[in-house]
């Protein structure tokens, strides 16, 4: 997914305010039937309009869109969810049957997923995304975080979060240099405006990009509130009440990273807990960037689900 300027000059407000909500719809409710009508529904616009606006403002129509995002999604399970059938994976992820799924899985990624090698392909993406971080932070390199079993331990708790309503600013290609920067200082002013900018910040990324396109990646900054109506670019999603295996942070993008790899590869494997089908929140301390562009003060927050 990639909008190719922070702002398209001929997207208006209403038609992002559209497409995000559709992308949330989409997102949040990959394992059910999905088609044009309700997708438009959702948006406020006639789904003869909302085709034509979709792929403007997406570059791919809704179709391509909801396809990769399947695909993308059954990756992830396969990597992070542990041992499941791939039958099960492919009504998760909305397929009409597993011949289905392995037909159009093959289609993409050259080979049905049976015989796919996940872990040459994640490697490929962390080195894509080494790139783009290389691009954006110099000296911020992936290729030095430790290995598995290495000596770090930090300190993590489990948190029980209430059901959360959140307005967002949603950041496509979001490691382009600057695009998240940028936005969060157009979204702190809103938030001034409002009365709004001392409550609670997140920030959290829809896609793994080890397994995503680094441009496709949509990053969302967020802003806890009471009550709030999507306005232009500003969005709104609820979230449900979740457990969070949590880890407060003070340090760079770095030091993020080897805390998100310490859960994944340490914690999680030796707990009884499994993500959940939810986005990793950076839970900030302060406003966003509030200490510049890096250093950070944020907790850590990874929603788990009892493993089965």
């Amino acid at each position: 997914m990639r909008i190719e300027s922070e702002n398209p000059p001929d997207a208006a407000p209403h038609y992002l305010k559209g497409v995000n909500r559709a992308i949330d719809y989409v997102v949040l409710n990959l394992d059910k039937p999905l088609n044009l009508d309700a997708i438009a529904e959702v948006a406020c616009f006639s789904p003869f309009h909302f085709h034509r606006i979709f792929r403007a403002i997406m570059s791919e129509t809704l179709n391509q869109f909801v396809r990769r995002v399947r695909l993308e999604r059954s990756l992830w399970m396969l990597s992070h969810q542990g041992p499941q059938s791939l039958t099960q994976i492919s009504l998760a992820c909305g397929f009409a049957s597993l011949s289905d799924f392995s037909r159009r899985f093959k289609d993409k990624y050259g080979v049905p997923p049976s015989e796919f090698n996940l872990d040459k392909f994640r490697k490929e993406r962390r080195h894509d995304m080494e790139a783009a971080l290389r691009e954006q932070v110099p000296g911020h390199r992936l290729d030095k975080l430790p290995d598995e079993g290495s000596s770090d331990d930090f300190d993590l708790t489990l948190r029980q979060l209430p059901a959360r309503r959140v307005a967002y600013l949603r950041v496509h290609d979001s490691y382009r240099e600057g695009a998240v920067f940028q936005a969060a200082k157009r979204f702190v002013t809103w938030a001034e405006d409002r009365g709004l900018a001392d409550g609670q910040w997140l920030g959290y990324m829809w896609d793994d990009p080890e397994i995503v396109d680094p441009k496709d990646c949509r990053y969302d900054l967020g802003l806890v509130v009471d009550s709030i109506e999507p306005e232009g670019e500003i969005g709104a999603i609820e979230f449900p009440p979740m457990t969070v295996a949590q880890v407060e942070l003070r340090g760079s993008i770095q030091d993020a990273l080897r805390v998100l790899d310490w859960i994944f590869r340490t914690w999680l494997p030796n707990s009884r807990y499994v993500p959940a089908d939810h986005p990793f929140f950076e839970s900030m301390i302060g406003r966003p960037f509030q200490h510049g562009e890096e250093y950070f003060e944020i907790d850590v927050q990874i929603p788990v689900k009892r493993a089965r």
